[in-house]
């Protein structure tokens, strides 16, 4: 014998709330998986700059002279 009788208006109620708890959390996994594909092509791009703007050798710099060259007279 039940103390307690949900009516149609009540689980229609729990069925619309389950829909919506369904529909949040499906929503949360698109969301957190566009913002990982999103995170990874962020860092994609920035090692593609770094590879692009990589310093380039230079040439070795001349040996600076200790003594001052003399002046040629004539």
């Amino acid at each position: 014998m039940p103390v307690v009788k949900i009516t149609g208006q009540g689980l229609s109620a729990i069925a619309l709330l389950v829909a919506l708890l369904w529909y949040c959390f499906l929503t949360e996994r698109a969301t957190v998986r566009h913002a990982a594909a999103g995170c990874a092509q962020a860092l994609e791009e920035i090692h593609r700059l770094r590879r692009r703007v990589a310093p380039q050798p230079v040439s070795v710099p001349l040996p600076h002279l200790a003594v001052p060259a003399k002046p040629a007279l004539g």
